[in-house]
């Protein structure tokens, strides 16, 4: 399966995150802030970061935009979580560069099926 960065700064999203994908079949890393997020993409190729928009020092959205910038992490796919379900929210996490917008709470069984989703389309 592929390997998938997680960033959060709640733990109990990162575990449950960590959990559902573990247990469809793919390697996690887990990380709780977007400095670590953007270090560990650097260091380590991942197939998929998600990444909550809202965490402390650096914004999932900056993390977004840094590796959409560099060539090494331009073509990562990017799905951002987040609790801010405002239209304009949603446009500014694709502006970013996001390939999908996940909102706070969502089921499980939604963000393995979205994670699937985004994963097949780079695939093709």
């Amino acid at each position: 399966m592929a390997r998938v960065l997680i960033a959060d700064d709640d733990s109990d999203i990162r575990d449950l995150v960590a959990f559902k994908l573990t247990q469809s079949g793919h390697e996690v890393t887990v990380v709780e802030d977007g400095m670590a997020a953007l270090k560990a993409a650097r260091e380590q190729p991942v197939d998929l970061a998600l990444l909550d928009i809202r965490m402390p020092g650096m914004s999932g959205l900056d993390v977004c935009r840094e590796l959409r910038s560099a060539p090494e992490t331009a073509t990562l796919p990017v799905i951002m979580i987040t609790a801010r379900s405002q239209e304009g929210d949603v446009e500014v996490g694709f502006a970013a560069g996001a390939d999908d917008y996940i909102i706070k709470p969502f089921s499980p069984r939604e963000l393995s099926s979205r994670v699937t989703a985004v994963l097949g389309r780079v695939e093709r």
